[in-house]
């Protein structure tokens, strides 16, 4: 076992006799660097960014990514015209976009997240599968009405997407489901 330490000069000496020269400690720097350089040009092309195979499908999935934030938002915001844009003009939509709108009126501040749990597509129809929670408040004062929900958003189209229909827990219609869940009040006896 060879014992080293620092002479006053800077170089390195061994107590057994070897000494460490200016070349050999400049060799071992230089397969230090090289080490290090090998390191990060790997590390640089092994993180180059990931090549968006199918560029067209990618698109697609964002248009549809988007319309379903558009619709929470709209929601949020209680702008049922802003929900209506993206709505086929179907007759199964007209109770949901009343539903929304009775809440509109119902409730002073709507927060609803969605949560996508998968996108299914199958030509120009498109399923989008989400997890739903909202929390609904008639003042400042109210604690609120929680709901959560699972629905499928069944959507249409390629380049503009509208929906068609929704099937499960439809997170729209609130006030209609607090109506349900509340008991009625019972009244004095005098």
């Amino acid at each position: 076992m060879r014992v080293m330490r620092v002479m006053s000069e800077g170089c390195l000496t061994c107590l057994a006799g070897d000494s460490y020269t200016a070349f050999m400690q400049n060799r071992v720097l230089s397969t230090m660097s090289a080490l290090i350089a090998g390191c990060l040009l790997v590390a640089a092309i092994g993180c180059g960014g990931k090549v968006i195979q199918y560029p067209e499908d990618h698109e697609r999935y964002l248009r549809i990514d988007r319309a379903v934030e558009s619709l929470r938002e709209a929601y949020v915001q209680k702008q049922l015209s802003a929900m209506k844009e993206l709505m086929a003009p179907v007759d199964s939509l007209i109770p949901i976009q009343r539903d929304a709108e009775n809440d509109f009126e119902a409730f002073n501040n709507i927060a609803l997240e969605f949560n996508i749990e998968r996108i299914m597509i199958d030509g120009e129809n498109v399923d989008v599968y989400v997890h739903w929670q909202g929390l609904w408040k008639k003042d400042l004062d109210d604690p609120g009405f929680h709901q959560r929900g699972h629905s499928r958003l069944q959507w249409a189209g390629t380049d503009h997407v509208l929906l068609q229909a929704i099937q499960g827990d439809v997170p729209f219609g609130a006030k209609g489901r607090q109506a349900m869940t509340t008991p009625p009040s019972s009244s004095s006896a005098k």
